[in-house]
C-alpha cells in the first residue's frame, strides 16, 4: 500500500466492514466468515497505525459491535458498557500483549484467568432485588436491544437468585446453542423444507430474535456468565475468579474449564491444549479469553477506546471460511457410487488451503441449493473433509441456474448413470469403468486396510495408465523393471515401493478382509468376523445366518459379503490374492471369559497400562463393544489422561458409572462394576 493509496483504501475497509456489521449483528445473516471479517479489521487498524492522520472518530477500529439496532426490540442503555476484546493470533502476539501488560504494571507481576471463548452471542442479565428483570445484546457496547422475553425461556438461567443476592446485579456472559440441539433443529428445518443453519452461533441469534419466544424456547439455548456489569450491595472483590464463585454461588452457569494460572508459559498450554481438543466439548468455541485476575491491576490497565487493556481473545485458526464455488464436479468411487465435490477458489481453512470440498450427494446439493458463481461458506475443522455449508443468497449472481446431476459417468466409457430408488447415492453400475478400477486399488493400499506405503492416487494411476494393474491383487507381481519404466521412479524409490508390498502380505486379517472392499464391511465387522472365524476362508465360506450372528454385523452386511463372493471376479481376485502368497488369517480366536458380552464400555484419554487400541481389543476379547461416544446404553466409561471433556460431562448427566484403570482391570475379570464406583486416576487438566 502506498501512501497514495493509503486514504481510499481506508475508505474503502470502513465501509466494507460498517456493510458487514449491519449484516452480522442487525440481520444475523453475515457475508463472510468471522475470520474474513477480522482480516479486514486487522488490515484496518495496520493502516491507521501506519497513518494516524486517517483516524476518525468513527473508525470501526474505536467502535464496540455494531450500531444498528433491531427495530423490533426496544433500545436498552447499558449502565456499565459493554466492550468488546482484541485479538491476538498466534503466540507472538499473545506474548506481545503481555509485555504490554506488564510494562503496565511496572514491578507488580500479573496472575491470570484462561476461559474458553463461547461463539455465541454476548447477552447482558439484569437482577434486581433477586429477581430476573431485563435481558439486553451488546449493540454497540453502549445501547442493546431488549431480548427480555426470549432470554426468559432459556432453561439454564435463575429467574430468582439465592439468598444473599445483591440489590442489582448485571451479569455479563455468551448464549449458545449446544451442538446437540443445533443438530435437532437443522434436522426440523430440513423435514419442512426449509434451508440449514449454518452454525451453532446463527443458529442462535436467530432463535434470540424471534419474536415469539415460543419459538426461542424451542431452540434449547443456553448461557455461560463469566463476568459482573453493574453491581449494587454486593461483597467486595478483589480478583476475577472470586467473581467467578460468586456467580456460580448465585446459581449461574460457569463455565468448568476455566482455569487460574500464573504465567504465560500456562496460558500458551491451555490455549493449545483447547485448539487441540475444541471438538471434545458439546458446544462451539473459536478461541480462549485471557483476563488478569486481580481487579485493583485491571484498573492501573484500563481501557483503550473499545477494548479493555487486562484482557485479549486468543483465536484459533478458522474452521469457516467464504470463497468462490468454481464448479460442481462428481467422482467415481470404489463400489459405482458417485458423490460432487466442490471445485473451489483456494482458501485457508482449518489449518490448511482447500480447493475441493464435499457435497455429499444429489438431495443435498439440491437441499443446500449451491451453484456454481456462488460465494459459499466452507467448513473444515481439523483433519475432517472440508464441506461446503450453504451459498450466500444475497452474493449470488444474477441469471444463476440450480445444478443438475450428470447422466452420464464421467470416466472414458461414458455409462449412463443410475439411481436405485430409495437410496441416496446415484451409481456407475459398469463393472469395467476405470475410476472404480483405480478407487479399489487406492483402497486396497489405504491406510485403514492394506497400508501400503508409496502407493497412492497418482502411483495407482501411473500404474492403471500403463496397464500394469487391473484389480488390487495385480500390484504383488509387479517388477522393479516395470516400476522403473515409470516417471519419477528410480531405483531406491522402487525398491523401496516393491519392499511395502511384499510387506502388506503379512497384515492381520481385519486389514484384509477390509481391504477387500465390500460394501457396508468396514474395520469394526472385519474385526469381528476375524475374532470369530479366524481366517478369510472361513468367513468366505459361511452363509448369511452364521455370518448374521457376529455381533456387529447383521443380515444387512451379512448379505453383501455373500453377494460380493458370489461373483466370479471376486473368486479369481481373491484367489490371486492366495496365490501371491498373502497371509488369509488363521488370528488366534479369543478364548477368555465372555465377561462383559453385549455391554458397550468407552474409554476415553490414556491409560498408563494400555493403549487406546489394546484397552478396545480386551473389551472386544471379552464380547463387549467399544464405541466412540456415550449414550444411555453404556455400561462404563474408562478414564485415563486427559480425557474427552464431552464424555464426560455426558457420563455424568447420564448416571454411566467412571472407571479408572485398577477397576477397569477388575471389569475385564468379572465384567461386575465395583461397588461404589472409584474416582478415576487423577488426568492432566482438561
Amino acid at each position: 500500500m502506498t501512501d497514495a493509496g493509503a486514504p481510499e483504501r481506508a475508505d474503502e475497509l470502513r465501509r466494507l466492514i460498517e456493510y458487514h456489521n449491519e449484516r452480522y449483528y442487525a440481520d444475523d445473516a453475515p457475508e463472510i466468515s468471522d475470520a474474513d471479517y477480522d482480516a479486514l479489521m486487522r488490515e484496518l487498524r495496520v493502516l491507521e497505525d501506519a497513518h494516524p492522520e486517517l483516524i476518525t472518530a468513527d473508525s470501526p477500529t474505536r467502535q464496540v459491535g455494531a450500531g444498528a439496532l433491531s427495530a423490533a426490540f426496544a433500545p436498552v442503555t447499558h449502565r456499565v458498557p459493554m466492550t468488546s476484546l482484541d485479538n491476538s493470533m498466534d503466540v507472538s502476539e499473545l506474548t506481545a500483549w503481555g509485555d504490554r501488560v506488564a510494562r503496565g504494571l511496572g514491578t507488580a507481576a500479573a496472575g491470570f484467568v484462561c476461559e474458553l471463548k463461547i461463539d455465541g452471542l454476548a447477552m447482558s442479565l439484569r437482577y434486581e432485588h433477586g429477581r430476573f428483570v431485563q435481558a439486553a445484546t451488546r449493540g454497540d457496547g453502549r445501547v442493546g436491544e431488549d431480548v427480555t422475553a426470549n432470554v426468559a425461556t432459556i432453561g439454564a438461567l435463575p429467574k430468582r437468585l439465592r439468598k444473599g443476592a445483591p440489590e442489582v446485579l448485571e451479569v455479563r456472559g455468551e448464549v449458545y446453542m449446544p451442538i446437540t440441539s443445533f443438530d435437532a433443529l437443522n434436522e426440523r428445518v430440513e423435514a419442512l423444507g426449509q434451508p440449514r443453519f449454518a452454525n451453532p452461533r446463527n443458529a442462535a441469534a436467530g432463535s434470540l430474535r424471534q419474536k415469539n419466544p415460543a419459538i426461542t424456547a424451542e431452540r434449547e439455548l443456553s448461557f455461560w456468565s463469566y463476568q459482573l456489569g453493574e453491581v449494587v450491595g454486593g461483597p467486595d472483590f478483589t480478583s476475577h475468579h472470586e467473581t467467578l464463585q460468586f456467580l456460580a454461588e448465585m446459581g449461574f452457569p460457569v463455565n468448568p474449564e476455566i482455569r487460574e494460572v500464573q504465567d504465560l508459559t500456562t496460558v500458551y498450554d491451555y490455549c493449545a491444549q483447547w485448539q487441540e481438543h475444541r471438538h471434545d466439548l458439546g458446544y462451539e468455541i473459536d478461541g480462549v479469553v485471557i483476563k488478569v485476575d486481580d481487579l485493583a491491576q485491571r484498573e492501573l490497565l484500563g481501557f483503550t477506546s473499545r477494548a479493555p487493556r487486562w484482557a485479549i481473545a486468543f483465536k484459533f485458526p478458522p474452521e469457516e471460511r467464504t470463497t468462490l464455488l468454481r464448479d460442481i464436479q462428481i467422482s467415481v468411487g470404489r463400489t459405482g457410487r458417485t458423490t460432487p465435490f466442490a471445485v473451489l477458489e483456494p482458501v485457508f481453512v482449518g489449518g490448511s488451503t482447500v480447493q475441493m470440498a464435499t457435497l455429499h450427494n444429489e438431495d443435498q446439493v439440491r437441499a443446500k441449493d449451491v451453484r456454481p458463481g456462488d460465494t459459499v461458506i466452507v467448513h473444515k475443522a481439523g483433519d475432517v473433509i472440508p464441506e461446503v455449508v450453504g451459498p450466500i443468497l444475497s452474493l449470488r449472481p444474477e441469471g444463476s441456474e440450480p445444478w443438475q446431476f450428470p447422466k452420464l459417468c464421467p470416466c472414458p466409457l461414458r455409462t449412463e448413470l443410475v439411481r436405485v430408488p430409495g437410496e441416496a447415492d446415484t451409481r456407475c453400475v459398469e463393472p469395467a469403468c476405470p475410476f472404480q478400477r483405480d478407487q479399489r486399488i487406492i483402497y486396497f493400499a489405504s491406510r485403514g486396510a492394506m497400508d501400503i506405503e508409496g502407493l497412492g492416487e497418482r502411483t495407482v494411476f501411473q500404474l492403471s495408465d500403463a496397464g500394469l494393474v487391473v484389480d488390487p491383487a495385480d500390484i504383488y507381481s509387479l517388477t522393479a523393471a516395470q516400476l522403473l519404466g515409470l516417471e519419477g521412479f528410480a531405483k531406491i524409490s522402487a525398491d523401496k515401493l516393491l519392499a511395502a508390498i511384499e510387506g502388506s502380505k503379512e497384515r492381520p486379517l481385519p486389514r484384509l478382509l477390509t481391504a477387500l472392499g465390500v460394501k457396508g464391511l468396514g474395520p469394526s465387522a472385519s474385526d469381528a468376523l476375524s475374532r470369530k472365524f479366524g481366517s478369510l476362508d472361513a468367513i468366505l465360506a459361511a452363509n448369511e445366518a452364521a455370518l448374521a450372528t457376529t455381533d456387529g454385523v447383521g443380515p444387512t452386511i451379512a448379505a453383501s459379503i455373500v453377494r460380493w463372493y458370489a461373483i466370479d471376479v471376486n473368486q479369481r481376485f481373491v484367489d490371486k490374492l492366495r496365490d501371491a502368497g498373502v497371509d488369509f488369517g488363521r488370528v488366534e480366536i479369543s478364548h477368555v471369559s465372555p465377561t462383559l458380552a453385549g455391554r458397550a464400555v468407552v474409554v476415553t484419554g490414556t491409560l498408563s497400562r494400555y493403549s487406546r487400541e489394546e484397552a478396545e481389543a480386551a473389551i472386544k476379547d471379552r464380547g463387549g463393544k467399544s464405541p466412540g461416544s456415550v449414550s444411555a446404553k453404556t455400561y462404563a466409561v474408562v478414564v485415563g489422561a486427559e480425557p474427552g471433556a464431552s464424555k464426560l460431562t455426558k457420563a455424568t448427566s447420564l448416571g454411566v458409572p467412571i472407571l479408572g484403570e485398577d477397576a477397569f482391570e477388575q471389569l475385564l475379570v468379572t465384567g461386575e462394576l465395583p461397588p461404589v464406583a472409584e474416582e478415576p486416576d487423577a488426568p492432566a487438566d482438561g
